[in-house]
C-alpha cells in the first residue's frame, strides 16, 4: 500500500468521481483508476461501486477512509516538521477563506508569494461551515473568517481585528449621510444581500429574526465582488461586515444600529495540531499588514 494510492483513494472518495478526482490531482483518469484498482487488489475488497456516471463508497471504503485521511495528514505533518527543522519555507500551505475576508487578505498574499516563492499556496473560498469541516478533516491548515456564532471544542479562534455589521451603499446614497442605520429603515429600500449561509447574512438574519421577511430583498448573491459592483451602480442597499469594503472606492459603510453588533475577524486553527512555519509566518504577516493595522484592531497570540 502506497501513500500515492491512499491519496488517490481519498480524493475520489471526497469527490465521488474518478474524473473530477483525476482533474483535481492533475493526473490522467486512467492512472487514478489503475492505482485504485491495485489498492483494491491488495486489500482484496471493492472500494467503489462503479455506476454509469458516478461512483459511491462501499462499506469497506467507508471503513478505510478515516484511516487513509489520518495517514495522509501524518505524512504531511512529518514532511512539514522536517522542512521546518531544515529552516526551509517550502511545501504546500492550504488556507480557507470566507468571501467577505478577501479584501483583508490581498496585501499579505502578494507579499508572501514574493518573499517565499517555494511555498505553494492553495487558497479556497467557501462558506464558513464548509471551511470548518475541511479544517476538522485537516484538508486545510487554517481558516480566515469572522467568529462563528457557535463554539467548537476542537477549534481555537484567535482574533485579528474587531469589526461590525454595516449597511453598504454607494457614496451619494441617501443613507450615506447617516451616522448609523436602524433595521426598520431598511424596509424603505430595495436590498441586495449576500446569500443565506454566508456569515454576514447569517448574522443579519439572526439579529432580525422573522422581521427580515418584511424586507424587500430583490437580489441574493454569494459573490461579494459582484454584489459590491451592483451597489455602486444602483440605489440598492446591502448588509456586510465593514471590513468587506477595505480598499473599495465608490461605496460607504454605515454602522447598523444593533445591540452587540460585532463580527470579529479571526484565524481559526485546530487545537493540539502541528502548525507549519509557513502558516505562522503568513499569519504574522497578515497581523502586521496595513489592512489590519489601519483599523487599529485587536491582537493575535
Amino acid at each position: 500500500m502506497e501513500l500515492r494510492q491512499l491519496k488517490y483513494f481519498a480524493k475520489a472518495a471526497e469527490l465521488l468521481s474518478f474524473s473530477d478526482a483525476a482533474r483535481a490531482l492533475n493526473i490522467a483518469q486512467s492512472t487514478l483508476s489503475q492505482q485504485i484498482r491495485q489498492l483494491e487488489d491488495e486489500l482484496r475488497v471493492q472500494l467503489f461501486e462503479r455506476h454509469a456516471h458516478s461512483i459511491s463508497l462501499t462499506e469497506a471504503a467507508q471503513e478505510l477512509l478515516p484511516y487513509a485521511q489520518r495517514t495522509l495528514h501524518e505524512a504531511d505533518t512529518c514532511l512539514a516538521r522536517i522542512q521546518d527543522l531544515n529552516g526551509l519555507f517550502a511545501g504546500n500551505l492550504n488556507i480557507g477563506v470566507t468571501y467577505s475576508f478577501s479584501p483583508i487578505l490581498t496585501e499579505t498574499l502578494i507579499k508572501f508569494t514574493h518573499l517565499y516563492p517555494n511555498v505553494k499556496l492553495n487558497i479556497l473560498y467557501k462558506p464558513m461551515a464548509e471551511l470548518l469541516e475541511m479544517l476538522k478533516n485537516r484538508s486545510i491548515d487554517f481558516v480566515l473568517a469572522f467568529r462563528p456564532s457557535e463554539r467548537f471544542d476542537n477549534i481555537e479562534s484567535h482574533v485579528l481585528f474587531g469589526n461590525h455589521l454595516s449597511v453598504i451603499v454607494k457614496d451619494d446614497h441617501l443613507l450615506a449621510r447617516k451616522s448609523s442605520v436602524k433595521p426598520a429603515e431598511l424596509a424603505e429600500f430595495n436590498l441586495a444581500l449576500p446569500s443565506r449561509g454566508l456569515q454576514a447574512r447569517n448574522a443579519f438574519d439572526n439579529y432580525l429574526g422573522s422581521y427580515s421577511d418584511m424586507l424587500d430583498i430583490r437580489v441574493e448573491l454569494n459573490e461579494v465582488n459582484i454584489l459590491l459592483e451592483l451597489i455602486k451602480h444602483s440605489n440598492m442597499v446591502t448588509v456586510l461586515a465593514e471590513a468587506t469594503i477595505y480598499n473599495q472606492s465608490g461605496v460607504k459603510a454605515v454602522p447598523l444600529d444593533l445591540p452587540d453588533n460585532e463580527m470579529e475577524g479571526c484565524v481559526h486553527m485546530l487545537k493540539n495540531s502541528y502548525r507549519k512555519r509557513s502558516a505562522m509566518e503568513f499569519i504574522t504577516m497578515l497581523r502586521d499588514s496595513d489592512a489590519v493595522r489601519a483599523r487599529n484592531y485587536g491582537w493575535f497570540m
